[in-house]
């Protein structure tokens, strides 16, 4: 029996079906966010909150694979133009996070340049490519606070680039759209936080304080690691996982695994480790 044709979806069909529903997920999202109950976060102050809470820099120009530098620089440029949206940004109690409704339409009418996207599991160019480098800084410091995450998304299954001066556990990185793919978080505590964020040429560097210490540290690595060869295919898994800490004691009062990962690997695999799985059944 012939195999079934997968039918396509309308946004497949072409690129003006694809700017068609493009603009109905975000047309859905803006409404969303007006009949919501939820306040979003706007209130800034460049006076720094007393209490770092974390602080991470990450590298702008980076070599990924064999993709063109002019992207990179590009990517700078797109950065230098969103991190003015976020800095000094505070999140009060029971506010809500939204990059998008800081940042804006990321265009060309608004200055943005063609940088590097993902397309379909592949490198791809695109306005705005390269911020979501901005919200893994963001996610990253999150994820060391009470602040809790409500949207996230991820370049699912794939592993796309081989690392190159990986700073963080692999598979915490985000995936973003203006604006119907956004990263939120949510601050339940009665805590006021800030996000702190500029580039300086080499870097986009962050912080976020807040105006009273938290009781906890939290620490956050990678576990497991190892690619295998499955079916001749190469895969890369592991987990991340998340130690809260107790900073009286020091002792783990939770630990929770918030990644696993089993990410298809898109580039030569030469050189790597890899378990043939198959050899162990």
């Amino acid at each position: 029996m012939a195999a079934t044709r997968k039918r396509k979806l309308f946004c497949e069909l072409s690129p003006w079906t694809y700017q068609i529903s493009r603009k109905k997920c975000i047309l859905l999202r803006h409404v969303q966010d007006f009949f919501s109950r939820e306040k979003l976060a706007c209130d800034k102050s460049m006076e720094r909150l007393p209490v770092l809470i974390y602080r991470h820099g990450s590298l702008i120009r980076r070599r990924l694979g064999n993709t063109e530098m002019h992207l990179q620089e590009n990517k700078a440029v797109n950065l230098s133009l969103a991190a003015p949206c976020v800095n000094g940004i505070l999140i009060k109690p029971g506010e809500i996070f939204s990059f998008w409704k800081l940042v804006g339409p990321d265009d060309k009418q608004h200055g943005y340049k063609k940088g590097l996207t993902i397309s379909k599991g592949q490198a791809s160019q695109g306005y705005g490519g390269g911020l979501c480098q901005f919200t893994n800084l963001i996610h990253w410091m999150v994820l060391h606070s009470d602040l809790k995450i409500v949207e996230h998304h991820h370049h699912d299954g794939l592993d796309l680039f081989p690392d190159y001066h990986r700073q963080i556990p692999f598979g915490t990185g985000t995936s973003i759209v203006y604006n119907y793919l956004d990263y939120r978080f949510r601050n339940d505590t009665d805590n006021t936080y800030q996000l702190l964020v500029f580039t300086d040429g080499e870097y986009l560097r962050g912080e976020l304080r807040a105006e009273r210490p938290q009781s906890c540290s939290y620490h956050i690595h990678a576990e497991n690691e190892f690619f295998s060869r499955e079916n001749g295919i190469v895969f890369r898994n592991g987990s991340v996982v998340r130690e809260t800490i107790d900073k009286v004691t020091g002792v783990c009062i939770k630990c929770e695994t918030i990644r696993r990962n089993h990410a298809r690997v898109m580039y030569d695999p030469s050189g790597l480790d890899i378990r043939d799985v198959e050899s162990q059944k």
